[in-house]
């Protein structure tokens, strides 16, 4: 008996420090997996802080050239001279004036943000923060005004909207953000709302859907009439057709161009009437998240977009 008791006692003892060694070791691949949690987001978030101060570099580089050439271009009596005898007409250096006053705009848009963003944090009293969102406001109308006058001269660069990321354009609608999806946006992240908010919310997209749905077809009426306009010329190529005949149809192709402009006035109308009604709606320091909502937002697609092309980058560089 003596003998099983010193056995049974070994056995107990045996189990303890095999028990204490699987804690030891669960531990321990506790805090290594914590160790590699904490690697990889830390590597990520230098991953992200790299790629914004990437973007603001590169927008910075691209502002400092755009500022170059628009200067050469006054020198030279607004015509730039590149390689060769190629040159940049007039409507060219126009649209580089305009992409240069877009990426102004967006710098000051930012430091607009900023501020608003410091005066909600600190709880800013409500006079404090209605002068700062009347003053983002203001300044959302004022890349309006430029657009419109750019559309004026060049419809077809401002749909485009060379200015802005790759990305960012991938979600555009008649050069600028679709007004139901701001909305939507509101609806889904601004909280708290009260249902009466919610409401007028709902049928304010309801009824930007409504607009947004017949301009986007008359865009698509203007884009089948040009169609059919330069499609008819095909036949007509290698036949005696007279040239006043091929003049008016270019005339008319040309004009179908220009009717963009209206459809791009209007667009950026509602995208307009609809921050004003969302500021009707919203107390003035919902009205300021909600603005903040939206730059974050747009912000975040622009720094996507320069992860992505880190990242291509990155892959270029593998392959070599």
């Amino acid at each position: 008996m003596p003998g099983f008791a010193a056995e049974s006692a070994r056995r107990i003892r045996s189990a303890r420090r095999t028990n204490f060694s699987r804690l030891l070791i669960s531990a321990q691949a506790q805090t290594l997996r914590r160790l590699a949690q904490n690697r990889e987001a830390a590597r990520k978030s230098r991953l992200r802080k790299k790629a914004y101060v990437q973007q603001l570099e590169d927008s910075r580089m691209k502002l400092t050239q755009l500022e170059q050439e628009l200067q050469r271009a006054r020198q030279q009596g607004i015509i730039i001279s590149t390689s060769g005898d190629q040159q940049r007409s007039t409507s060219e250096n126009e649209a580089l004036a305009f992409n240069m006053e877009c990426m102004r705009w967006l710098e000051e848009h930012n430091k607009q943000i900023n501020e608003l963003r410091s005066a909600v944090h600190t709880h800013a009293g409500d006079d404090d923060l209605q002068s700062i969102v009347s003053t983002v406001m203001a300044h959302h109308e004022e890349i309006f005004r430029i657009k419109g006058l750019a559309a004026k001269a060049d419809a077809l660069h401002v749909l485009s909207a060379t200015w802005r990321t790759p990305l960012e354009r991938c979600f555009l609608w008649l050069g600028g953000f679709r007004p139901s999806d701001l909305l939507k946006l509101l609806a889904d992240q601004l909280e708290p709302l009260t249902e009466q908010q919610l409401a007028s919310i709902y049928n304010q997209q309801q009824s930007s859907q409504e607009a947004e749905e017949t301009l986007s077809q008359g865009m698509e009426m203007i884009q089948h009439s040009l169609a059919e306009t330069v499609a008819s010329q095909l036949g007509r190529a290698g036949s005696s057709s007279s040239p006043s005949n091929a003049a008016d149809h270019t005339a008319a192709a040309l004009g179908k161009i220009g009717d963009m402009e209206s459809l791009l006035q209007q667009a950026d109308d509602l995208r307009m009437h609809n921050l004003h009604q969302m500021q009707r709606v919203l107390t003035t320091r919902q009205s300021a998240r909600a603005l903040l909502l939206v730059s974050d937002y747009y912000s975040r697609l622009r720094a996507l977009n320069s992860l992505w092309i880190a990242h291509v980058h990155s892959n270029e560089l593998k392959s070599i």
